[in-house]
Order: C-alpha cells, then sequence, then structure tokens
C-alpha cells in the first residue's frame, strides 16, 4: 500500500491548540501557494539584487584597475565581474524549475539547477585561470603602478561590497532550500577577503616592493582554485542523488513517532531543484483496514511535512509488521504465461 498524500489549503489544529510548524521561517502553508513557486520566485529576486550589487562593485574597480595598473586589483575585478555572471545560469535554472510537470519531465525542471551549478563551476575555473595568467604576465613584465590610494579604496569597496551579498544571498539560500544559491553565498564571502589582499598588495608597493601586485595576483588564483573544489563536491552531490544523513535520520525519526507505525524500514531521498523529495516504508499491525493504513500513512506524510521545511514530495509505502522492508517484496523463481523461469528482486 503506497500512499501520495494531497496538500491542505487550511490551518489545522492537534488537540487543543493549532500547530505551525516554522523552522528556518518557512511558513506552514501546504497547498496555498506551491513551495517551489514561492521560493524561486524569491530565489530570482535575491539573485537580481545580488547580480546589481557585485555588477557596480566590480565596474567601480575597473576604473581604478585602468588608471593605476595593478594587476592585484585586475584579478579580483575579473573574479567579480565572473561572479556577477554567476546569477545569469542561476536565474534561468530558478525560472524553469517554477513550470510545471509534464507528462515527459513528471518531476518538473527542478534539475536544472545541478546544470546551472555545473555552469558557475566553469565561469569561476575560467576567472581563475586568466587572473593567473595576468598575475605571471606581470612577473615576466614588471609594470608601474600609480594611484595607490584609489587601489585600497577599490579594496575596500570590493570587499564591503561581496560581504553584503554573501549575507544576503546566504540568508536567502537557506529560507528557500537552494544548496546553489547558499554556496554562491559562500563564493561571494570568500571573494570579499581576497578584496583586502589587494590592500595588501598595495601597501608592498608604497614601500618599495612591487613584486607583491602581481604576487596577491596570484594568491587570489589560488583561493579561487580551493573555491571551485569545495563548489564542486557539494554540486556533483547533488547529481549524484546524495543527502546529509542528518535529513535521512529525520525523515526516519519523524515517521517512527507517529502513532500506529511500529516501524520504519526504508528510507530514501534526493533533492529534486531545492525541494527534497522521500520515499519511506512504515510497518503497521496487519489487522488494519486499507482505509486505516492509508489513514495512518498520510498521517506519516502530514508529519515529515512539518518537520522538513523543505520538503517537496513524499511517498510512503504501508507493510503489515514482520514482512517490512525490500527483503519481503522480492518474488522469487516462478514461470507464467509464455514467460521462461524468472525472478524479481
Amino acid at each position: 500500500m503506497t500512499s501520495h498524500g494531497h496538500d491542505h489549503t487550511e490551518p489545522h489544529a492537534h488537540g487543543a491548540h493549532a500547530h505551525h510548524a516554522n523552522t528556518e521561517h518557512h511558513p506552514h502553508t501546504h497547498g496555498i501557494v506551491d513551495p517551489s513557486i514561492a521560493s524561486t520566485t524569491r530565489g530570482l529576486w535575491a539573485l537580481k539584487w545580488s547580480f546589481i550589487g557585485l555588477t557596480v562593485t566590480a565596474l567601480i574597480q575597473m576604473v581604478v584597475v585602468v588608471l593605476s595598473g595593478s594587476v592585484g586589483l585586475l584579478a579580483d575585478t575579473i573574479h567579480n565581474f565572473a561572479d556577477a555572471a554567476t546569477a545569469i545560469p542561476l536565474g534561468i535554472a530558478f525560472w524553469l524549475a517554477r513550470r510545471a510537470a509534464t507528462r515527459r519531465f513528471t518531476y518538473g525542471l527542478g534539475r536544472v539547477e545541478d546544470f546551472a551549478g555545473l555552469i558557475i563551476l566553469a565561469i569561476i575555473v575560467t576567472s581563475a585561470a586568466v587572473a593567473a595568467r595576468e598575475a605571471i604576465d606581470r612577473f615576466l613584465h614588471p609594470q608601474p603602478v600609480t594611484m595607490l590610494w584609489a587601489v585600497i579604496l577599490a579594496s575596500i569597496i570590493g570587499f564591503l561590497g561581496n560581504e553584503g551579498v554573501a549575507i544576503f544571498r546566504i540568508r536567502v539560500g537557506r529560507q528557500i532550500g537552494s544548496a546553489a544559491l547558499i554556496a554562491d553565498g559562500y563564493h561571494a564571502r570568500v571573494d570579499g577577503w581576497t578584496s583586502l589582499a589587494v590592500l595588501i598588495g598595495a601597501v608592498g608597493v608604497w614601500l618599495g616592493y612591487p613584486v607583491a601586485d602581481p604576487i596577491v595576483g596570484l594568491v587570489i588564483s589560488a583561493a579561487i582554485a580551493v573555491l571551485v573544489w569545495q563548489s564542486a563536491r557539494a554540486i556533483i552531490l547533488r547529481m549524484l542523488d546524495g543527502v546529509d544523513t542528518e535529513a535521512v535520520d529525520a525523515i526516519a525519526h519523524a515517521a517512527a513517532h507517529v502513532a500506529g507505525v511500529e516501524e520504519v524500514t526504508d528510507v530514501r531521498a534526493r533533492w529534486i531543484g531545492h525541494r527534497l523529495h522521500a520515499d519511506v516504508s512504515v510497518s503497521v499491525p496487519g489487522e488494519l483496514s486499507v482505509a486505516e493504513g492509508h489513514a495512518m500513512a498520510k498521517e506519516v506524510r502530514h508529519q515529515l511535512l512539518h518537520h522538513l521545511p523543505h520538503l517537496g514530495g513524499v511517498a510512503v509505502h504501508v507493510d503489515p509488521l514482520g514482512e517490512g522492508g525490500e527483503g519481503f517484496h522480492r518474488i522469487g523463481e516462478h514461470t507464467h504465461d509464455d514467460f521462461p523461469m524468472h525472478r524479481h528482486d
């Protein structure tokens, strides 16, 4: 028996008081507004303003690069432009995720966000390569750096712009459950600290060490490379249907505490975009009727929606106690019709 519960549109009560789950400010309004539509709309809003903030920051820095000739600031500017550009594939992915499921794409297009993550990685790698090339060229062909005061000011502007965007992206990403947006926020935070490295390079040049400027360019390139590795692990984990074990434990814990559930035998979960989808097998007393088992499955789904703020689809399979788990669903060797001897595992 498998239950696919339907969303409910009205507030409801448990006992004598209304129960409204509010984890990470996630409203408990199943069915009033589709969660994926509400979250992607907010995600697009966050991307729009972070794109504007980083673009303005990079444009200011570019003016100083042209006037000063600082390769360290150039590396930081290139990376800030690249970081702003990451909003474009994420924005497209969030927009596509708003489309309804179809007969061909029965789970919708949430997976597009994974492809957006790969494009973002390509953008970051390219920016690191360009910055490293310019820094190495400056080592081989030294050039004077002028207007050091402007370089220092541009460094501080770069830090403030990236830190503001980082706080904004991480906050919204956690609210809507978007790993890609959170990763992009931490990426902006690292950019802020690398912007301050430009200040150190400018001070080094002012003290009579012109090599400090290209050294900063290489340091920024190395910082970008570390960020690529960290982001790649998170994105590939999602693409391989990996989830945090804490999420699996939370699903099993919530299902096991539903009255009448004797055992939770199988739990599977995967991310589709920024919605978590789960499959749960529970064991209940075998004497229950089909209607009673179905009602219990609906309550399991209900409790999961309460305890996991970014949960999307839930499928609950109900087994009689003593026959729970995949092992009891295997069909041994048999023959029927004109088929040869076969089995179903």
